[in-house]
């Protein structure tokens, strides 16, 4: 049926039940997915020090 070759389709793409995705290449992919989302964390903790300091200045100003 369509239903089943487009769900194979879809779980080979997305590397579920697909060949040639072993544990080593899954553990690489999910430390480069962890160093982009802790840069990413740094870099929001960094925007939002900034957002807070820029309220502050200018909640002083206001007053």
């Amino acid at each position: 049926m369509w239903f089943r070759k487009d769900t194979a389709q879809h779980t080979s793409e997305n590397g579920v039940g697909g060949a040639g995705h072993g544990p080593a290449e899954e553990l690489t992919r999910l430390w480069a997915e962890n160093v982009h989302l802790l840069k990413a964390e740094t870099e929001w903790l960094l925007e939002r020090e900034i957002l807070r300091r820029a309220v502050a200045y200018f909640a002083r100003e206001v007053k």
